[in-house]
Parts: C-alpha cells; sequence; structure tokens
C-alpha cells in the first residue's frame, strides 16, 4: 500500500437475518494499481429500501457505481467535490430506473461511505445507515438519519439514494489518530443495539472480522428482524504529514491576543489554565465537537517572532505525525476549515511536571527515580533514531501521569533533518541542561540530548541540585569538578553515580552512546547492582570542614598543654 495513504484493517458480515432475501450490500476498494494513491481509499455499505422494488439491485448498483465513478474523477476535483459528483450521478440513475422500469418501481437505497485519504476521513452520507467512530474508549456518531423525528414515524426515510430526482449528501472531515476503529452498520445494527451496547463490543474484539461478527450476532439475539450488516476498519498506522503542507496550513493562521479561562475558540471551551509562560499559555478545555477534554497551547503574541513560533508549531505537528510513541505527548489534528487561529491541540492528561515533584519534601526513592529514568530515556531514543534532537530536556519537560505514565512535553525548538535552522540569536535551550559544545555554537545532537538528560536525571536523584551548579541566562558557565550524588544523597549507590557522571561528562566522546544505552545500564543496575551504600561515608567526607577544625582544636589542645607542663 501506498505510503501516502494510511495503514488499514478491515472485517464485515452481512447476514440476511430474518428477512427472505439481503438487500444490503458491501464494498471497498483499498488498494487498485488503476487509481491514483491521491484520490485514498474507499469503504461503503448501503441498505436497499424495503417494501420497494430493487431495493438490493439499488444497494449494490449504488456503492459499485460511487467507487468506479469516485476514482474515474480528476484528482484536480478534491474529495467533496468528486464524491458529490460520483454520488449524484447514482442518484439520478437510480431514480430513472425506478420511474421507467415497473420490476424496478421506487427503487432506492441509504449509503454511508468513509473515504481515507492522507491524515483525513470524508464522510459521505445518505439515509440511515450510520458511522461511527471508536477513539480510545470513546464512541462517537458521525452521521445523522434522516428519517422522521416522530418515534411512530422514525423508521421512515425522507433522504434515499433514488427517492427524488435531486439529492443533498451530508460531507464532513474528520482527522485520523493511530489506532481509531470505525463501524459502518446498517439499521438491522443499530435499530435494536443502542450506542452504549455497541461500544463495548468495539472495545472487547481484537481483530475487525471478529469484531464485525460479534456485533452481527448481538444484533440478531437482540431481536433484529431486518438485514444485519456490520464493517469494522481499524486505523493501523498514518503517513506523515508533509513540511510544506504543515507549513501552507498554519501560515494562514493569525497569531491573537492570549484568550482567558471561559472564553469559546473554534468549538473549545476554555476551562481552566494549566500554565502561563513566557512564550505561551496552555489551557485545560473541553472540545464541544469530538466530545473530549484536550489541552489547548496559544502562543504568546509579543515575545518571539511570528516566524520562530510558526516553525515551532509546525516541527510539533511534523515530530507527531512521524514519532509513535508512550512516552511523547501527540499533537491533534483538527478537520480542515475548523482552526481560525493558531494554537495546538494536545491530548489532556493528570499529573504534574517532574518539576513540581521535585519541589516536593519527600524525595524520590532510587526504584522511583530509575522509573522515571527510564522511560524518559526511552522517549529521547525514540526521537533520536529518527534524527530528531530534542534540545530543550528538562524536568519542566517532562509530565509525570496519575498511574506511572511518563510524557515528554515541549517539541517546538526540536532540530529536524530536512528542516531550516533557528537564527543564531534563538538558538533555543535552557542554559542548565545545555552541554557544553552548544555554548561553543554547535546545534545540538544526540549526544547534547544524553547530557540533558543527565542532567534532569542527576537533579532527579539529588533532590534538585545541578551536577555543575546552575547556570544564569547569558552567563558563561564553567564546568569545573562535578558534585558526587552521595554528597546530597548517602543512601544512594555507587553505579547510579557512575553512570551519571558518564551521562554529564563534559567531553563528548566519553558520555553513555545513546539515550537507549542509558536506559539499558538503569535497568541493568537495578536488577543487578546494589542498592544502596553498604556503610555510611566516613565522617571526614561527609563534613571536611567540620572535620578539620575538630583537628585543628584537638592540635591546640594538646599544643597548649605542653606548653602548661
Amino acid at each position: 500500500m501506498s505510503n501516502e495513504q494510511p495503514q488499514t484493517r478491515i472485517g464485515f458480515v452481512s447476514s440476511t437475518g430474518k428477512r427472505a432475501d439481503n438487500q444490503d450490500y458491501v464494498g471497498a476498494c483499498l488498494e487498485d494499481s488503476r487509481h491514483s494513491s491521491l484520490k485514498g481509499m474507499v469503504v461503503a455499505v448501503a441498505d436497499g429500501v424495503g417494501g420497494n422494488k430493487g431495493g438490493r439491485q439499488a444497494a449494490e448498483t449504488t456503492v459499485r457505481g460511487f467507487i468506479e465513478g469516485y476514482f474515474g474523477l480528476p484528482e484536480t476535483l478534491g474529495v467533496e467535490r468528486a464524491a458529490g459528483r460520483a454520488l449524484v450521478a447514482m442518484n439520478r440513475w437510480i431514480h430513472m430506473q425506478g420511474r421507467h422500469d415497473p420490476f424496478l418501481a421506487n427503487m432506492s437505497t441509504t449509503f454511508s461511505a468513509l473515504i481515507f485519504r492522507g491524515r483525513q476521513a470524508h464522510v459521505v452520507h445518505v439515509g440511515d445507515t450510520r458511522i461511527y467512530r471508536l477513539r480510545g474508549k470513546q464512541l462517537m456518531r458521525l452521521t445523522v438519519d434522516h428519517t422522521l423525528s416522530n418515534p411512530d414515524l422514525n423508521h421512515i426515510l425522507f433522504r434515499a439514494i433514488g427517492l427524488e430526482e435531486g439529492l443533498r449528501i451530508d460531507y464532513v472531515v474528520h482527522s485520523l489518530e493511530p489506532h481509531d476503529r470505525f463501524l459502518l452498520c446498517s439499521d438491522g445494527v443499530h435499530g435494536v443495539l443502542t450506542d452504549r451496547r455497541i461500544q463495548p463490543l468495539l472495545v472487547q474484539y481484537a481483530a475487525p472480522e471478529e469484531c464485525a461478527q460479534a456485533i452481527v450476532q448481538a444484533a440478531s439475539e437482540a431481536g433484529s428482524q431486518d438485514n444485519i450488516t456490520a464493517l469494522v476498519m481499524d486505523v493501523i498506522g498514518l503517513p506523515a504529514a508533509d513540511q510544506i503542507d504543515l507549513e501552507t496550513t498554519i501560515d494562514a493562521l493569525v497569531i491573537r491576543e492570549l484568550p482567558s479561562e471561559g472564553d469559546e475558540v473554534d468549538g473549545f471551551k476554555l476551562l481552566s489554565k494549566i500554565s502561563d509562560g513566557r512564550y505561551s499559555r496552555l489551557f485545560k478545555a473541553e472540545d464541544s465537537v469530538e466530545k473530549r477534554i484536550v489541552a489547548l497551547k496559544f502562543p504568546h503574541p509579543r515575545v518571539a517572532s511570528e516566524a520562530a513560533y510558526r516553525r515551532a508549531f509546525v516541527r510539533e505537528a511534523w515530530i507527531a505525525a512521524r514519532v509513535l510513541s508512550p512516552w511523547i505527548v501527540g499533537v491533534i489534528g483538527l478537520a480542515p476549515g475548523r482552526q481560525t487561529r493558531l494554537y495546538s491541540v494536545m491530548p489532556y492528561y493528570e499529573g504534574i511536571t517532574l518539576e513540581e515533584r521535585l519541589k516536593q519534601p519527600v524525595k524520590l526513592s532510587l526504584e522511583k527515580g530509575v522509573d522515571i529514568g527510564i522511560k524518559l530515556a526511552k522517549a529521547v531514543y525514540a526521537l533520536n533514531r529518527l534524527r530528531i534532537v530534542h534540545r530543550d530536556i528538562k524536568p519542566d519537560n517532562v509530565l509525570l501521569q496519575e498511574g506511572g505514565g511518563l510524557k515528554l512535553l515541549d517539541l517546538g525548538v526540536a532540530r529536524l533533518p530536512g528542516f531550516p535552522e533557528f537564527e543564531e540569536e534563538e538558538i533555543p535551550g535552557t542554559p542548565s541542561y545545555m552541554a557544553p559544545e552548544l555554548f561553543e555554537g554547535e546545534r545540538g545532537d544526540d549526544s547534547s540530548d544524553v547530557y540533558a538528560l543527565g542532567v534532569t536525571l542527576y537533579r532527579i536523584f539529588s533532590a534538585g541540585y545541578y551536577p555543575y551548579g546552575e547556570v544564569e541566562p547569558f552567563s558563561r558557565p564553567r564546568f569545573n569538578k562535578r558534585a558526587s550524588l552521595t554528597h546530597y544523597r548517602s543512601d544512594l549507590p555507587a553505579w547510579l553515580d557512575i553512570l551519571l557522571t558518564r551521562a554529564v561528562a563534559v567531553e563528548k566522546s566519553k558520555r553513555v552512546g545513546d539515550a537507549m544505552e542509558l536506559a539499558f545500564e538503569l535497568e541493568n543496575g537495578l536488577a543487578h547492582g546494589v542498592r544502596a551504600v553498604p556503610s555510611q561515608l566516613p565522617f571526614y567526607e561527609r563534613n571536611p570542614v567540620l572535620f578539620w577544625q575538630i583537628i585543628a582544636l584537638m592540635l591546640a589542645l594538646a599544643l597548649l598543654t605542653v606548653l602548661v607542663l
């Protein structure tokens, strides 16, 4: 399959049920050498209207004709216009046959299709077949039934293919995320299974074909009197977002004054302010369209140049499209036309930053600190192996989730292959975490990320101290002798101090090879190394000043005694 399209897996089941024949029809075109990959992939379900002649013919003809017609139209039309033309043509043909052929009198059908193109799902819908999307454990219906609202008449369609000469089509675009699961079904399913009953079936079954079978069986056991059809499609992977497309999209968005709690922006209700930094403001928000809680980050309009901000947002979107890691925060794409100003949308996670945790009076244990270090090292390696350099690893950019999870945040200053660099005066990073070579003008690489990771781990285990002292902005640091971890924590083992000495080595050649090697060393040390220093350090090492003061006092007393005698 082309790498320009999502990677998907599909399964479907269509049962006659208690009807004499099956008037439902399923069609899919996932890959065809005759069709350009730019047109995407199509899955569709149609349900021939019962009680009329030719229901099955209408369903099958519409699905087949739509797929052929859509792929036969020029790419330059775009998805909406191409899909609309193809379906309008099928409606005219079905309507004409129903008027002139007595064996097909009043033939008509419902129709629901998903077109997957790039990182988006396009919904094309007429009638009361339905499309659902499961994201995580949240089920969302993507279509509206075109039936009368009266409870006694809700089986009567007021819109269908072939019903009238003219046709009104519901069309909407949704962004895709990895592991989205879609369900297309006829009213033989949703007529007897509520959304609450469908949701656990979509969650429970791993394979799409097994899930589709379970849904059809559940509908049958619930007493469905109609044909029963379910198509389940999983999104396994997504194509990478194109840099030019990202820049074009983001360049069209304006930077406005920062919003406040209670404001509404593009369907997002800003519930509370999470943080208010020098460069951006972060909000917890409710997405009224997708029915979920998210985090929104707005750039501050008065601090940095607009060009720098836009590059940061492009970087975050580009990384989110390519790096799939449980330890790295993602960016949520929005449907075209929804976003009216510059901001980024991210999943909302409950938790605190590592910096906030370090300020608490209770120190992190060896086991907890190593656990955080391993997860953070894996997050860094997930970037570095794709030639992405984070360049601002620090406790403020590490979120500790409830339940033990971890997310590495703030990817806006990352160094990316093929992307233009920041200007000299905009070299990113936080001085206390910047490797010595960065102060000499280097741009950052895997080794400088390892150094920042080492400083972060040192602060975890030293209860907040820096290995070479805190570096003030605009100052020239001196990388003198590093303070031993045992100077701050006598309960920590020697192997950890030795490992962090290598991680924050001044010379690049003496550092740990990469972030994954650091993770392995942490795992190995915790599994096989000594858990703590076996005995207390000598008094002269714990407090050398007091030790020599006592020695001096003793010598003075001895000298005085000699003089008296």
